[in-house]
């Protein structure tokens, strides 16, 4: 199984994760329209970890997400919370 490495994005809008090959901040800034900080690049592991973690509300569950997520062909996605 290949390693994708994912980064957490956030913006004014929400927060998303990306599997683009960022080599710096910079970079998402320039793709995410209203940036507002990154983080990353970590494995699923470290990200799912994290947004547990951080995020009580998030639903579907963070590993859930991000599984989903490395399934698709996408190359970001918005992370869901709780209505």
């Amino acid at each position: 199984m290949v390693r994708r490495d994912l980064h957490i994005v956030y913006t004014e809008a929400g927060v998303f994760l990306s599997v683009a090959p960022y080599s710096s901040w910079q970079e998402i800034q320039t793709a995410y329209p209203k940036y507002k900080a990154s983080l990353g690049p970590w494995s699923e592991a470290e990200v799912a970890e994290f947004l547990a973690d951080e995020y009580a509300d998030i639903a579907p569950s963070a590993t859930e997400q991000v599984r989903l997520f490395l399934a698709s062909q996408a190359t970001d996605c918005a992370i869901r919370f709780l209505a």
